[in-house]
């Protein structure tokens, strides 16, 4: 038989044992740790908006252009869309198991841009969003206010500056994403009397906004070819896009024959405050924010909770007075406590199989050789499991370790 060759052979199956070892331990450095097996095929997302459009109005003049393009693009299993009522439009496009998602990416990136000419010109202004995506969730992160000292927008913005670039860079992070976000914007409220009385619409104050809030290259002074006396040359400057609401109030919408003018803050109302507030969310009463970390495909689960961890600790030191971060959601919880039970349980069967052993065959020999073979051939098993493309999750886990139960029952 074939153990008589190890029997025969000890140095040969001690050798063998060692290199089975360090390949389950270099494997163990390696292998994806995640809490599921990965089952979910990889997507790619196409977002859009369209500003005041309805979910309706999206349909007909960004969906359909994009997804009769991107419909059919190598590998793709199926795709889904939504059109919200509020401009924003999703597509998200599902690709065969094991297909690599940057390349997933580029084939549909190449499709949507061949659409770009048929979107409309607000569609255009925005742009579209082309990025891979996997639906592992890794952490929900709150950002809030303890009793209410910094409101949403404050949050959002210090989020969108100094936190989100942060947890982008960390390896292993696919996308970190964050929800219910309330950019600065200029809000201009139009006093629709005030327009009608004098004959305008409010396409005339866009207009007239966007003519005038630009940044634009002026030119220089004394550049060649220039005359022998001439000594110098300047490079001109002026005022690009306006930052505040009184320079936005002071835009020249029309000039009348007398020689007055119609400004913006003659028929409307300026402020500096958030470009949507659709969405809001509160933790605890208090305002928050709330930032989704999403794994990139095949990343160590366990190795990016504790870097995005040391990321967000190192951040809390910069924290403004009164916000605070707050780490809701944590998969990895789970995959820690199971590896826990499985050690534990690992530990009682060592345990167990020494004691049973020893009292029936009365041999130290005998009893250190099962001790040894069994974590020789679990340890190897991670070997194998990366061999295979699999990852070590809570199923493969507890596979690995039948023996708890059986020898509990001995």
């Amino acid at each position: 038989m074939l153990s008589d060759y190890f029997i025969d052979r000890p140095r040969m199956a001690i050798v063998i044992a060692i290199v089975i070892s360090l390949a389950g331990l270099l494997a163990l450095s390696r292998i994806p740790v995640a809490q599921l097996p990965d089952i979910v095929p990889p997507e790619v997302q196409v977002s859009a908006v369209y500003p005041g459009a309805s979910a309706s109005v999206l349909e007909a003049t960004v969906a359909q252009p994009i997804e009769s393009r991107v419909v059919g693009v190598d590998k793709m299993i199926y795709m889904k869309s939504s059109s919200g009522a509020d401009g924003s439009y999703n597509l998200d496009v599902s690709f065969a198991l094991g297909t690599d998602p940057d390349i997933n990416t580029v084939n549909v990136n190449n499709r949507v841009q061949t659409a770009m000419a048929s979107l409309p010109p607000e569609v255009q202004l925005q742009g579209l969003t082309v990025q891979k995506r996997t639906s592992s969730v890794l952490q929900f992160i709150t950002l809030y206010s303890e009793g209410g000292k910094l409101d949403p927008l404050t949050i959002t913005n210090y989020a969108i500056i100094n936190v989100l670039d942060e947890l982008s860079r960390i390896s292993g992070v696919g996308q970190a994403l964050l929800f219910g976000r309330e950019n600065y914007s200029m809000r201009i409220w139009f006093d629709t009397a005030r327009l009608t009385s004098l004959g305008l619409g409010p396409s005339d104050v866009i207009r007239a906004v966007q003519a005038q809030s630009v940044q634009a290259p002026i030119g220089r002074l004394g550049a060649r070819p220039i005359p022998e006396d001439q000594q110098f040359q300047l490079n001109l400057q002026t005022q690009g896009r306006l930052t505040t609401p009184e320079q936005f109030g002071a835009i020249v919408i029309r000039a009348n024959p007398d020689g007055s003018v119609l400004q913006v803050k003659d028929v409307a109302r300026i402020e500096l405050g958030a470009q949507n507030q659709d969405t809001f969310s509160r933790l605890n009463g208090d305002p928050s924010v709330t930032i989704g970390i999403y794994l990139s495909p095949g990343a160590n689960a366990l190795t990016v909770s504790k870097a995005v961890n040391a990321t967000l600790e190192k951040l809390r030191d910069r924290f403004p007075e009164g916000l605070q971060a707050r780490v809701v959601h944590d998969s990895t919880v789970f995959v820690r406590d199971t590896i826990s039970a499985v050690i534990k349980a690992l530990i009682e069967a060592f345990v167990l199989v020494g004691i049973v052993v020893f009292l029936f065959l009365g041999n130290l020999r005998a009893t250190i050789i099962p001790i040894i073979a069994i974590p020789v051939s679990l340890v190897g098993s991670f070997a194998v499991l990366l061999m295979l493309g699999y990852s070590a999750n809570s199923v493969s886990i507890c596979r690995l370790a039948p023996m708890p139960s059986q020898y509990q029952r001995l």
